[in-house]
């Protein structure tokens, strides 16, 4: 299995031997490195590194935070720490589709359970999980900041308030038959 990592571009020092071997033209690697060029390859950077990283590759795999760590000469338990602990990052590829329901207090009592339990009758997975076909990611967050629109779900980084299980289900079923988004569903 080829690697995806680059050469540490215009780095004055080669990163550890931890580090697996460059794949020089790859370009989404060129964004990285242009990423931590422009913080002086400085710790402070790492955080829009990783979002650069995910934003060209799609998720944080153990390669990248180890090639990220070794640039930056952050420690990799930091790295890793901090692509665990914000929700936005994902350390598995995710599906063509994401849907993640806010779990905050207000989205909570107004009916997260319900649509999570919905999503598991419609196309079988649970949070964290993609579906078999690799169409649909189901996340969940701790709180997305729509509390008036609860319960509200984030559908291909789309805020949808007062979701309800049937209408999420419709969703995720046009997802699931073709791979493409459907027409947009409103609550009512």
């Amino acid at each position: 299995m080829q690697s995806r990592q680059p050469a540490l571009e215009g780095k004055p020092s080669a990163p550890s031997p931890n580090v697996a071997a460059p794949v020089a033209d790859d370009k989404r690697w060129k964004l990285v490195n242009a990423t931590m060029r422009r913080h002086g390859y400085q710790s402070h950077a790492l955080i829009e590194t990783l979002h650069t990283v995910q934003e060209a590759f799609g998720y944080l795999d153990d390669d990248s935070l180890r090639y990220v760590s070794a640039a930056l000469k952050v420690p990799y338990s930091k790295v890793y720490g901090v692509a665990t602990f914000y929700h936005f990052f994902t350390l598995k590829p995710q599906g063509e589709h994401t849907c993640v329901v806010c779990m905050g207090t207000a989205c909570y009592i107004k009916g997260a359970p319900a649509l999570l339990a919905g999503i598991r009758e419609a196309i079988g997975v649970e949070s964290g999980q993609t579906t078999d076909n690799g169409r649909v990611s189901v996340l969940s967050a701790r709180c997305i900041g729509s509390c008036g629109l609860a319960p509200a779900v984030v559908l291909d980084g789309e805020v949808a308030g007062r979701m309800n299980a049937k209408d999420l289900k419709d969703r995720l079923a046009g997802w699931m038959a073709s791979g493409r988004a459907v027409e947009e569903v409103v609550p009512q």
